[in-house]
């Protein structure tokens, strides 16, 4: 087979024997080599090989596999036995992971073929993908810009065409905010929907993993095989689940409601890609209405002052002592001391300081417990907009892809970058970027992303209205035009 084709039409084709696991996987390889210069995969699976000869003869078994032969690329902080998994930062640089994440082992036994490892912003702190100890990631679409973050490397893979589908993991908008500026889709699952164990933590209170795709059944698709209890992850939730792409029927009678704090700041290009989406809506036979959450001025604030202190509390592990990269030192103190200084980024180490500023004797009920008390009140205004209306739409980024170099300077700015994000991670509630439309700039189209979200385990509803709304024929998901 040849060009870009959805998971699931290539799931059928293994299945019907009209191609084969080692082809598909060929083909994947082949297409990252034409996109090496993106630096969107950082490290190949050196057992891929052997994985699609296996699903091979699972399919001519008989075996009923979900995902047969399906290349799959994973965020470079999802553990896979016999991989490196670096999560982008120095401290891991030589760590090769002797187990499996959950998630990526449903993948192996539903016949996926794991191809490698994408790259992503050092320990998935940051909205750019550009402290990466591997070096930046560039957008498909313009290779001058960022393609956001912290999964920046699984939106490009995807949107580059080099795989159909990749998992990455989202703490405060690290699919979403990536998959609006890489134009393809991005879902972040109700927390605990998605099993944690294997993922190396950021902020265990709100991280979750993720898929990103260009088309609707592909997310039902990949949901259909990752969500689900495990009982290795104390917050994993018993939730089968139940995903289908929908159509313009499901749209009919849809209650949506425009969050009114999230309409300000915005770009043109955004703000008329919202206009075109909700007309498209009405059209269809939803609702609209405007829908206030005051405390949303709050959650960017709240969010780094509950994620720093955890990611403080997390980090505390990559010491060189065990594992990772290890700085010799005349005594342990001094090793470890040096370790982290020359093993950790900029950002990463000012994330760490100010997680443990803010846990500090003193300061503990200043910051982090006065953050907690506004992430109550958050999930408590969501709670109260969901007995109106079925699902919330906002602009997934307030802008389009930025330039390389930007914001890097201004952890401020970049922290901004996620204002439309991170209150879905503090409620802890489902939300999904669609690809529905563009910005020229400078002569360039970049794509724009709209967020959907839903209440707690709804997170089926979102991938029907996202199929919905590509059956109308208004999601512009597709492949960069450079590597299309």
């Amino acid at each position: 087979m040849s060009g870009l084709h959805t998971a699931t039409s290539l799931v059928r084709a293994v299945l019907a024997r009209e191609t084969t696991p080692s082809d598909l996987l060929t083909e994947t390889l082949a297409r990252a080599e034409a996109a090496a210069a993106l630096n969107a995969l950082v490290s190949l699976n050196p057992h891929a090989g052997a994985q699609a000869e296996a699903v091979e003869a699972r399919v001519a078994a008989g075996e009923p596999l979900p995902l047969a032969g399906l290349p799959v690329i994973v965020k470079d902080n999802i553990n896979v036995t016999g991989t490196r998994t670096t999560c982008g930062s120095r401290i891991l640089d030589r760590y090769v992971s002797p187990y499996t994440a959950t998630a990526a082992q449903r993948l192996l036994d539903a016949g996926a073929v794991i191809v490698g490892k994408a790259n992503m912003d050092e320990f998935a702190m940051g909205s750019s993908t550009e402290s990466s100890a591997s070096g930046p990631t560039l957008n498909p679409w313009d290779t001058d810009r960022v393609p956001g973050g912290s999964s920046g490397g699984s939106a490009a893979v995807v949107a580059a065409g080099i795989s159909s589908v990749a998992l990455g993991s989202d703490t405060g908008g690290s699919v979403r905010q990536p998959a609006a500026l890489c134009g393809v889709y991005g879902l972040k699952p109700t927390y605990g929907r998605v099993s944690r164990y294997g993922l190396v933590a950021y902020a265990s209170s709100l991280d979750q993993i993720g898929p990103l795709a260009h088309h609707a059944e592909d997310l039902a698709l990949l949901m259909n095989v990752i969500a689900g209890h495990d009982p290795r992850d104390a917050t994993s939730l018993d939730a089968p689940p139940k995903f289908r792409a929908g159509t313009p029927d499901d749209l009919r009678g849809l209650r949506v409601g425009v969050i009114r704090e999230s309409l300000d700041g915005n770009t043109q290009g955004v703000t008329s890609t919202l206009t075109s989406t909700l007309d498209a809506l009405r059209s269809a036979g939803a609702t609209v209405q405007e829908i206030s959450i005051p405390e949303l001025k709050y959650a960017i604030a709240a969010y780094y002052l509950i994620a720093m202190p955890e990611a403080s509390s997390n980090l505390a592990r990559f010491d060189g002592m065990v594992y990772g990269h290890r700085e010799p030192g005349a005594d342990v103190t001094a090793s470890m001391t040096l370790t982290r200084e020359r093993g950790f980024g900029r950002e990463v180490q000012r994330r760490i300081m100010i997680g443990t500023y803010a846990l500090s004797s003193g300061y503990y009920d200043a910051y982090y417990s006065r953050a907690m008390k506004i992430r109550r009140r958050l999930a408590d205004s969501f709670a109260a907009a969901f007995q109106s209306v079925d699902v919330l739409i906002t602009p997934t980024s307030p802008f389009p892809a930025f330039r390389r170099g930007e914001k890097s300077s201004d952890p401020l700015a970049m922290y901004a970058a996620d204002v439309d994000t991170v209150a879905v991670n503090l409620a802890g509630l489902p939300a999904l970027s669609v690809p529905m439309g563009f910005e020229t700039v400078n002569g360039t189209e970049l794509p724009i992303g709209i967020q959907f979200i839903a209440p707690a385990l709804h997170d089926e509803l979102l991938v029907r209205i996202s199929g919905g709304l590509e059956g109308l024929g208004v999601v512009q998901a597709r492949v960069a035009p450079a590597f299309a």
